[in-house]
């Protein structure tokens, strides 16, 4: 008889965060989580999300065994920016058993009524600046840095409980021996054009990473504001994910725009840690995983490209183009092999169109479903 219940204990906590090693013991695609991370997020006063915003876990038992587990998640962020009254669901894992799903499905449903929820969105992990999205094409290799992995039946679970399809998410993959080289030779031209509008391109400066993440949170908020899903980041959160970024930051990868002295555009491409992180059991660091942690950053030969925007009004001027010109260059110095520009909403014509002229093709695709509660 599968029961559900709610997490109360530290232990129990532990037991939500690890069971996906169990679910995909034997994966050689699965990439498992740093624990002390996982536990963050999930924890209040450890994580910024939950300072605005309500979060309920809850595990699916047989017995003494998991079988499955889901978050319930209260955003009151997202419910004030859109001026909705929405419910969403994350850290959504289980066996594929329809009465599990069925069941965790209802208690998060629960939860979210409670709160006065009228629809259930996701799957987010805990919002859209996390991780976010159901993988529902290209099972055959790993997930990226900061991207989603799950196992094909989701999708059939979630649709048979009534989620249909909000809008998909698309990775790109850009290797390095296949790129238009047409976009590489454009940049001295793109540098020029930008330098007669007083517009600049620099790497940041690592050395005043505070003064650079407070630049750039600017930048993030209005850029982003018109794209599907987007809720503004807090300063906390923001800076947040700057910090834990910082570890892994390339500076060859970061960059900014300036418009005479004011900010006005970032990029950011981080190394795809995730090749180090699969093979560290169970997402612990110690004894011996922040060892293959450190090894492994030397021998990563992928970026993803996290975020690229630019304010409205300096749009279609050619610094989208530059930054992307500038990390393909910077990955063929380095001799990697490519890239993942994700994720991008599958209606963002311009990102879309500008990645297949340079020969990307998606070959990841996520969802985000929804269902009227």
């Amino acid at each position: 008889m599968i029961t559900i219940k709610a997490v109360e204990t530290k232990a129990e906590l532990a037991s939500f965060i690890d069971f996906p090693h169990k679910l995909f013991e034997g994966n050689k695609n699965y990439v498992p989580e740093l624990h002390i991370a996982q536990r963050d997020v999930l924890t209040p006063g450890k994580h910024p999300f939950h300072n605005h915003s309500e979060m309920q876990l809850f595990l699916a038992y047989d017995g003494n065994v998991i079988k499955g587990r889901i978050a319930a998640i209260l955003n009151n962020n997202h419910n004030a920016f859109k001026n909705v009254t929405e419910g969403f669901f994350g850290f959504y894992d289980l066996y594929n058993d329809a009465e599990v799903s069925k069941k965790l499905l209802d208690e998060a449903e629960k939860w979210l009524l409670t709160k006065g929820a009228t629809k259930m969105i996701g799957p987010v992990n805990p919002s859209t600046n996390e991780t976010a999205g159901l993988l529902i094409e290209g099972f055959d290799s790993p997930p990226v840095a900061m991207m989603t992995y799950n196992n094909p039946y989701y999708l059939d679970l979630l649709t048979t409980s009534g989620f249909e399809k909000s809008v998909d998410l698309l990775a790109y993959n850009l290797p390095t021996n296949v790129v238009n080289k047409r976009s590489l030779a454009l940049k001295d031209t793109l540098r020029k054009r930008l330098s007669e509008r007083n517009i600049t391109i620099r790497n940041i400066n690592l050395k005043d990473y505070k003064n650079e993440v407070e630049k750039i949170l600017s930048v993030y908020n209005d850029a982003w504001i018109e794209n599907t899903g987007f809720i503004p980041m807090t300063d906390e959160e923001f800076k947040y994910l700057a910090k834990d970024l910082k570890m892994i930051l390339d500076k060859d990868f970061a960059m900014v725009a300036e418009h005479e002295g004011k900010t006005i555009g970032f990029a950011l491409a981080i190394p795809d840690i995730n090749q180090t992180l699969i093979k560290i059991k169970r997402g612990r660091l110690l004894p011996t995983g922040i060892f293959k942690l450190l090894l492994g950053k030397k021998k990563i030969n992928y970026v993803r490209v996290i975020a690229l925007g630019v304010n409205k009004e300096h749009r279609k001027a050619g610094i989208e183009a530059y930054f992307y010109a500038e990390i393909i260059q910077q990955a063929i110095n380095k001799k990697l092999t490519g890239g993942e520009a994700s994720w991008i909403l599958e209606n963002n014509e311009m990102m879309n169109n500008g990645l297949i002229k340079m020969n990307a093709t998606v070959y990841k695709r996520y969802r985000i479903l929804e269902k009227s509660i």
